[in-house]
């Protein structure tokens, strides 16, 4: 067993099934708090257009995925393979715009393409679509950043092109903007990020 797996079997089992929901009220921080309706990044608007199926369909009953090893093998393995897989390129240089949301089927992309491939990934790989996240956050240098958000009874784990560890969201250096929502994947929700740590780190 590696150290990143040793890592990652540690936090999945940090919580006994009978622990979870008496922990998940005992600290809100291990899960995001949402603050109302958002709107859609016009970069995730144009890709619904174009990509008509990743958008359709929704549910009343988001779920939220039980964490074995097995799963988070899953996420280690695919967000590890996605970031070595796809060369780094922005949307300018690829496309000639500054903001481009799709597929990386040419092998390259930005923050945006990596998430999108993660996605695509998981959902092959039979994880439910509404456990599977994009967000929109501030990075270390208050500029926009795009990652995965993955829906887990552990908690908000993050995937990311910038970090190489899967993280829990409140242990990444990011201030949390909004995410898709968990019911409509079209649709998109405010986060409440209160954390003292993160927003003060922002800009430094």
């Amino acid at each position: 067993m590696n150290a990143k797996t040793k890592i990652g079997f540690c936090f999945t089992v940090a919580l006994t099934v009978a622990t979870i929901a008496g922990a998940a009220r005992a600290e809100p921080g291990r899960f995001m708090a949402m603050a109302g309706s958002a709107s859609a990044p016009v970069g995730h608007k144009v890709f619904c257009t174009e990509n008509p199926q990743a958008c359709r369909g929704g549910t009343d009953s988001p779920v939220v995925v039980k964490l074995t090893r097995e799963r988070w093998d899953d996420l280690i393995r695919i967000n590890d393979a996605v970031n070595a897989e796809i060369r780094p390129v922005t949307d300018q240089e690829l496309y000639g715009v500054a903001e481009y949301w799709t597929y990386p089927d040419a092998g390259a992309g930005d923050c945006e393409e990596f998430a999108l491939e993660k996605q695509r990934r998981l959902a092959r790989a039979g994880w439910p679509a509404s456990a599977l996240l994009l967000a929109v956050v501030k990075d270390l240098k208050n500029e926009g950043h795009a990652v995965l958000i993955v829906r887990t009874d552990q908690g908000d784990i993050v995937l990311d092109n910038q970090i190489e560890a899967v993280l829990p969201w409140y242990s990444t250096p990011y201030r949390f903007v909004k995410r898709q929502s968990t019911t409509q994947p079209a649709r998109w929700t405010a986060i409440s990020d209160t954390r003292v740590t993160t927003v003060a780190s922002i800009g430094k």
